[in-house]
């Protein structure tokens, strides 16, 4: 699955390197025993292994990047993300350069996406979500977002 918006399904090749670089690394069978933290993969693309337990989605915001491609890829346990375009949301905290973030305030309506282990989602910069919420209770989860450069 990939989400996005009419009016841009040209804009980014997901066939370019920088994707295969990041699918060639989701691809490797020892994802579960690397420990939390960055891993730079080349290209400009870097993986961040995150080791949480999923939240209650009412304590937890949308999010989006302006300088990266998200590639959320569940390597074990269940999570629900919120999904929505950006467009038309009310800012909560504006954009850090630092972390490539701004956070909104809740909107009306959204979607969701289920992830369990093995599977993944991309979100591109249009694309508000909002990860680590519950799908049907806590669990820990393991995970690696794959930070792909636009």
């Amino acid at each position: 699955m990939q989400y996005g918006t009419i009016g841009t399904e040209y804009k980014y090749d997901l066939t370019e390197q920088k994707f295969q670089t990041a699918f060639a690394f989701l691809k490797r069978n020892d994802l579960a025993e690397l420990p939390e933290g960055w891993i730079e993969l080349g290209n400009g693309v870097r993986a961040s292994v995150q080791h949480y337990t999923t939240m209650n989605p009412a304590t937890l915001d949308f999010e989006t990047h302006e300088k990266f491609f998200d590639v959320q890829y569940l390597i074990e346990g269940e999570e629900l993300l919120g999904v929505c375009t950006r467009k038309g949301l009310v800012e909560k905290i504006p954009y850090n350069t630092d972390n490539d973030v701004t956070f909104y305030q809740e909107p009306a309506c959204a979607g969701e996406v289920l992830l369990y282990g093995g599977d993944y989602v991309i979100f591109a910069p249009e694309d508000a979500h909002k990860p680590r919420c519950i799908a049907r209770e806590a669990m820990p989860v393991k995970k690696i977002v794959v930070k792909v450069p636009v």
